[in-house]
């Protein structure tokens, strides 16, 4: 249930992320950042009480990657930088990439080789602050809480790749093993 309300909060947040009124940057920075803590909340629940099923498997990082790739749109086309478009390439190629390649080690029966990482939980961390701040975009206490996030997402980036590096290098001995199979 907490998988789908993400789904459902995603066009909430393009709807208000485009209104024009004076809260509706703290809006859209209260609605990713509440998807980002059920995110962690859904996975709490399913550890705690050992709830899980193959749909909720399949459906909470497809979740996961929609909320991210729709908030970084949002923030690219409100501010269309050539280092924010950078990063957010980055963030979402790898997450395109490192998809394709656990679809793929599960069909070699590798999956577990390629497992969520430290790395990629903080990155997911950083990445979800970063997103929240660029939603927000506003000062607090004289903060550039926007500055902020394009700092905390050049470092979610940067550990993105990392990470990216870190499931290629975990795959690549089974990657060889399977490309040195004879073919019939």
């Amino acid at each position: 249930m907490l998988t789908l309300a993400r789904i459902v909060l995603i066009p909430v947040l393009v709807v208000v992320f485009f209104l024009d009124y004076p809260w509706t940057n703290f809006a859209a920075a209260f609605i990713f950042a509440f998807a980002s803590i059920t995110d962690w909340l859904d996975g709490w629940i399913a550890r705690r009480y050992d709830q899980y099923s193959a749909f909720g498997a399949f459906l909470d990082p497809v979740a996961d990657k929609l909320m991210v790739a729709v908030a970084l749109l949002l923030i690219v086309q409100k501010h269309p930088t050539v280092w924010m478009t950078l990063w957010a390439a980055v963030i979402v190629g790898r997450e395109i990439a490192v998809s394709a390649l656990r679809e793929w080690m599960a069909e070699l029966g590798q999956r577990a080789a390629v497992k969520v990482a430290s790395i990629g939980k903080i990155k997911t961390i950083v990445q979800m602050v970063a997103l929240v701040c660029l939603l927000y975009q506003e000062r607090v206490w004289g903060l550039p809480i926007f500055g902020i996030g394009e700092w905390l997402l050049a470092a979610a980036a940067l550990l993105t790749l990392w990470s990216g590096l870190a499931y290629l290098r975990a795959a690549w001995p089974i990657m060889r093993e399977d490309a040195n199979k004879p073919t019939n």
